[in-house]
């Protein structure tokens, strides 16, 4: 697999790549991230190598990174596929200055365009759900902002697949811009997605995009179980440590997760952080593509590395079981054998595609 082996994002044409360039590292404002010269050093060889699937936020770095993506990218802007969210609050103490709503969503996308230079957005993710904002004007802003050629795609990320199928559901029914993509946290420290958002993003024509697929480097093996004893308070100024484990990555499981990580590497003589993103990269039914966020030029070399590695059968099963969790009511009610053979009366059936 390389950069340059695109995909169509879930039931739209757009081509991307099999891995998108995270930049929630780029800008040093809250105290780990790359500065300039290293971030545009990691934007370059993304590049070189074929890549055009950019993700950013207005969030990220207090909007640092997005004007640096504003000036990396003058002259050839074109050639990616650039994608932000709106939603997190960027004036604390302002309740409408984040948010899902309208308000939120067309003053964030206008600043977004200011940071990054550009005159539209290929994707644009809702962030995050608020709970608080109607469906419907979440999806008839969207349309509005599609129909003004300010935003060309919808995406939706960090929200309960039933009110990601109402979305969807309304905009097909209304005529109006669907949502294209789904962005999740998915990895093979947190599968629980892999059990109601996975199946919906699959039925709903959704491509998925998964953050975090290091576990906010948890599986790279640069924590040990003496850091657990960190307090989990944090707030972006912290150690990317305290961030991880104020996210709720860095746990005992997690841990264990990565020991076998860290054994599989061995053995392959590759790095943990490439056996991880390879478990990621092998998921079908539908594609997952890693959103890469490194904060220095060597670690996303190395992360890269993970497109030439292909993991064996037996690899891929010792690496499932080791981080399986439980489907939950009702999928495992439905697995049972009482349960299928009193639906199918003992007959065989399958879905044709």
């Amino acid at each position: 697999m390389k950069l340059d082996d695109y995909l169509t994002l879930g039931r739209s044409g757009l081509r991307v790549s099999p891995a998108s360039l995270g930049t929630m590292t780029f800008g040093t404002e809250w105290g780990w991230g790359a500065d300039e010269a290293e971030a545009r050093r990691i934007l370059d060889l993304y590049l070189a190598r074929g890549g055009n699937f950019i993700d950013t936020a207005n969030f990220y770095t207090g909007g640092s990174a997005e004007r640096l993506l504003g000036r990396f990218l003058a002259g050839r802007r074109d050639a990616v596929v650039l994608a932000t969210k709106y939603s997190l609050n960027m004036q604390p103490g302002n309740p409408n200055a984040g948010g899902n709503h309208r308000r939120s969503m067309l003053r964030a996308v206008e600043a977004s365009l200011q940071r990054l230079g550009t005159d539209c957005i290929d994707l644009l993710y809702l962030h995050a759900w608020d709970g608080l904002t109607p469906v419907d004007e979440v999806m008839r802003a969207f349309d509005d902002l599609v129909r003004a050629g300010k935003v060309l795609y919808a995406g939706i990320s960090d929200t309960p697949a039933w009110q990601v199928a109402r979305m969807q559901t309304l905009a097909e029914l209304r005529g109006w811009a669907p949502l294209v993509a789904l962005q999740i946290e998915y990895s093979l420290a947190q599968r629980t997605v892999e059990h109601e958002l996975l199946p919906m993003a699959q039925e709903l024509g959704l491509g998925v995009l998964a953050w975090s697929p290091l576990a906010s480097g948890v599986l790279t093996g640069k924590y040990t179980r003496a850091d657990l004893e960190q307090a989990p308070a944090a707030t972006p100024a912290d150690t990317r440590k305290g961030v991880a484990a104020a996210n709720g990555t860095l746990t005992a499981r997690a841990l264990d997760i990565a020991d076998v990580v860290q054994q599989v590497a061995r053995a392959l003589s590759r790095s943990p952080a490439q056996v991880a993103l390879a478990w990621t990269l092998q998921r079908r039914a539908p594609v997952a593509i890693p959103i890469l966020g490194a904060r220095t030029l060597a670690q996303f070399e190395d992360n890269l590395g993970a497109l030439d590695l292909v993991l064996d059968e037996e690899i891929l099963q010792r690496l499932d079981a080791v981080s399986a969790v439980a489907p939950g009511f009702p999928h495992d009610f439905l697995a049972r054998p009482m349960i299928q053979w009193n639906l199918s009366g003992g007959t065989s059936a399958r879905r044709a595609a």
